[in-house]
């Protein structure tokens, strides 16, 4: 799409007309960033601010950009009264009180995906819900490139939404977050899902209700929507108007795990590929594969092709992800499970009880939710970081309970409990920052705690 059909959506959209708007870019990570460096290619003026003195892509910006406004070291309300829109990233809290008086204002929101949604005419699939995003995004974005089919990939995960334009696909695979979401209005993808809806983020959302009104946003427009037919809460968004299709490992649905003496992965009565086939752990990577090959056949992907990349996907890393096996005990990295419906997910597909490492920042979630699966499927929990004592309390005189002061400590814990044919699991919960720079961190922390441990 060339830049006069993007300015002229922007203008239908948001009222944004370059000869008189004055467009803030709010936040300097990653999503500012790749917003600046595209709004430079048009003729719309814009500045950044960020509340941080030293934002981490600054000095790229000013060497860049040295013709834009920034300003730093907090919200300065004196430049959101000049603005007559905000791209406010998707870090910044829209309660901000300087966001909030503008849009009261009524200064236009607008976000990056706005942008990226006035800038393309190509079919995107949007995928959202607590859990699972990340892997369902890249398998799709896997199972397009086998059906020969230019795809890109990003949003949430990896690349800015902008960025990929610069790939010029024939389809764009985005996962978005919450909070994403809840300042995007234009996106129409061709299709799109929530995944599933656990607490997650309740800190920034008025509760379960807000933050499942967030993840429905996913669905504006006309697109097929792709719905999880084991969760409630995602089933109560159908829309009777709209095309859908099911995913399911329950029950029947339009995609299912049939079972039997050889679990297979269906489509109404069409045998896709045996559940055995995929190379990852646990059902709900099952049911991850389901919504891929339910996004994929909505946007017209070949079925062979998408089996085909199922079989050959190995999954992402800190995701459910083997790092070694010492003295008959697994060890596995499951660092990016930062909320309870992730660990619980992890935990529902062993057959057997695991030591489970957890702890991190809460986010203001009710860690009783993990009683009942740990319960069931914990031999004894080590609980670690900002929010250690909340989890130990919940799960007071259920499980045994250990306490570590930082991971090395907790990797010992965990393997003083270990016996030969045990697994032990990090899936903390709780998100990473209390401790550590990113759940990557955590996870890269834990593979070399376990590498210290004997092998014998």
């Amino acid at each position: 799409m060339d830049t006069a059909a993007l300015l002229s959506n922007l203008e239908r959209h948001f009222e944004l007309n370059p000869a008189s708007a004055r467009l803030l870019i709010v936040g300097l990570g990653a999503t500012g960033y790749s917003a600046a460096q595209f709004l430079q290619k048009t003729p719309i003026k814009f500045a950044v601010i960020d509340s941080r003195k030293n934002p981490p892509l600054i000095d790229n910006l000013r060497e860049q950009m040295p013709d834009v406004p920034v300003f730093c070291g907090g919200f300065d309300q004196s430049a959101f009264e000049v603005a007559t829109h905000l791209l406010v990233s998707p870090g910044v809290s829209l309660s901000e009180s300087a966001i909030h008086k503008a849009m009261q204002a009524g200064v236009t929101v607008m976000s990056d995906i706005d942008v990226f949604a006035c800038a393309t005419d190509k079919p995107v699939i949007a995928i959202t819900g607590s859990n699972g995003k990340s892997t369902v995004t890249t398998m799709l974005g896997e199972m397009g490139n086998a059906a020969d089919i230019k795809t890109a990939i990003g949003g949430n995960l990896g690349t800015p939404a902008l960025d990929l334009l610069q790939q010029d696909a024939e389809l764009y695979v985005l996962e978005l977050s919450s909070f994403q979401l809840e300042r995007t209005t234009v996106l129409n993808a061709a299709a799109a899902t929530v995944l599933n809806v656990s607490p997650d983020h309740l800190d920034r959302h008025d509760g379960m209700a807000g933050y499942a009104a967030e993840k429905q946003r996913v669905f504006r427009g006309d697109g097929v929507m792709v719905l999880n037919a084991d969760d409630a809460m995602v089933m109560a968004m159908q829309d009777a108007s709209r095309q859908t299709l099911s995913f399911s490992t329950q029950t029947q649905a339009d995609f299912y795990l049939q079972r039997g003496e050889v679990n297979y992965l269906m489509q109404g009565e069409q045998v896709l590929m045996a559940a055995s086939k995929l190379r990852l752990e646990g059902t709900h990577n099952i049911a991850n594969a389901l919504a891929a090959l339910a996004l994929g056949t909505a946007v017209g992907l070949k079925t062979t092709a998408m089996c085909d990349a199922l079989r050959k996907f190995k999954g992402l890393p800190h995701r459910m992800q083997k790092v070694a096996e010492k003295a008959g005990v697994n060890w596995v990295n499951d660092s990016k499970a930062t909320n309870i419906g992730a660990c619980i997910a992890a935990l529902q597909g062993y057959d057997r009880k695991v030591i489970l490492i957890a702890g991190g920042d809460a986010k203001g979630a009710d860690m009783a939710e993990l009683v009942p699966v740990a319960i069931e499927k914990t031999k004894a929990v080590v609980v670690m970081g900002k929010d250690a004592q909340l989890i130990a309390d919940a799960l007071q005189n259920c499980v045994p309970i250990k306490f570590a002061d930082n991971m090395k400590e907790a990797v010992k814990a965990a393997a003083s409990l270990a016996s030969p044919g045990d697994s032990v699991l990090l899936s903390p919960a709780c998100a990473s920052l209390d401790q550590y720079r990113s759940y990557v961190d955590r996870g890269n922390k834990f593979a070399e705690a376990v590498a210290e441990l004997p092998s014998c």
